[in-house]
Protein backbone atom coordinates (compact mmCIF):
# COMPACT_ATOMS: atom_id res chain seq x y z
CA UNK A 1 0.00 0.00 0.00
CA UNK A 2 1.94 3.32 -0.86
CA UNK A 3 2.34 5.92 1.21
CA UNK A 4 -1.04 7.99 2.01
CA UNK A 5 -1.53 10.62 4.43
CA UNK A 6 -3.42 9.69 7.61
CA UNK A 7 -6.95 9.79 7.66
CA UNK A 8 -7.82 12.34 10.97
CA UNK A 9 -8.86 10.27 13.97
CA UNK A 10 -12.98 9.55 13.42
CA UNK A 11 -15.23 11.11 16.19
CA UNK A 12 -17.26 8.02 16.41
CA UNK A 13 -20.57 9.55 15.84
CA UNK A 14 -21.54 10.20 11.99
CA UNK A 15 -23.17 13.45 13.30
CA UNK A 16 -19.98 14.39 15.23
CA UNK A 17 -18.19 13.84 12.21
CA UNK A 18 -20.71 15.42 9.84
CA UNK A 19 -20.62 18.84 11.79
CA UNK A 20 -17.15 18.75 12.32
CA UNK A 21 -17.08 18.34 8.40
CA UNK A 22 -19.50 20.92 7.71
CA UNK A 23 -17.19 23.53 9.95
CA UNK A 24 -13.77 22.59 7.94
CA UNK A 25 -16.27 23.36 4.83
CA UNK A 26 -17.70 26.60 5.84
CA UNK A 27 -14.76 27.98 8.18
CA UNK A 28 -13.58 31.32 6.41
CA UNK A 29 -9.87 32.49 6.77
CA UNK A 30 -9.17 35.57 8.48
CA UNK A 31 -7.86 38.03 6.11
CA UNK A 32 -6.64 41.20 6.81
CA UNK A 33 -8.47 44.97 6.55
CA UNK A 34 -7.36 46.48 3.96
CA UNK A 35 -4.99 49.71 4.87
CA UNK A 36 -6.34 52.70 4.67
CA UNK A 37 -3.82 55.52 3.35
CA UNK A 38 -4.23 58.58 5.51
CA UNK A 39 -4.95 61.60 2.91
CA UNK A 40 -2.56 64.98 4.46
CA UNK A 41 -5.11 67.43 5.59
CA UNK A 42 -8.12 64.74 6.05
CA UNK A 43 -9.42 65.18 9.57
CA UNK A 44 -10.95 62.07 11.42
CA UNK A 45 -13.70 63.04 13.85
CA UNK A 46 -12.95 60.49 17.30
CA UNK A 47 -13.59 60.30 21.10
CA UNK A 48 -10.80 61.22 23.58
CA UNK A 49 -10.70 60.97 27.56
CA UNK A 50 -8.32 63.90 28.47
CA UNK A 51 -7.57 65.00 32.47
CA UNK A 52 -9.54 67.76 32.90
CA UNK A 53 -6.66 70.08 33.78
CA UNK A 54 -4.83 69.06 30.63
CA UNK A 55 -7.85 70.17 29.00
CA UNK A 56 -8.53 73.38 30.96
CA UNK A 57 -4.53 74.17 29.85
CA UNK A 58 -5.79 74.20 25.97
CA UNK A 59 -9.13 75.77 26.18
CA UNK A 60 -7.68 78.67 28.15
CA UNK A 61 -6.14 79.72 24.77
CA UNK A 62 -9.41 80.16 23.45
CA UNK A 63 -10.57 79.28 20.35
CA UNK A 64 -8.40 77.17 18.54
CA UNK A 65 -7.60 74.83 21.13
CA UNK A 66 -8.33 71.68 19.36
CA UNK A 67 -5.90 72.69 16.36
CA UNK A 68 -3.30 72.87 19.76
CA UNK A 69 -4.50 69.68 21.12
CA UNK A 70 -3.77 68.52 17.76
CA UNK A 71 -0.75 70.35 17.24
CA UNK A 72 0.88 69.06 21.01
CA UNK A 73 0.24 65.22 19.89
CA UNK A 74 1.83 65.59 16.33
CA UNK A 75 4.68 66.60 18.00
CA UNK A 76 4.92 64.17 20.61
CA UNK A 77 4.43 61.65 17.77
CA UNK A 78 7.40 63.42 15.77
CA UNK A 79 5.29 64.58 12.93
Amino acid sequence: MPDQPRRPRTLNDPRSEAEAAFKRATTKVAEAPPKTVAVPGVREQVTLRIDKDVLEHFQEGGPGWQDRINAALRKAAGK
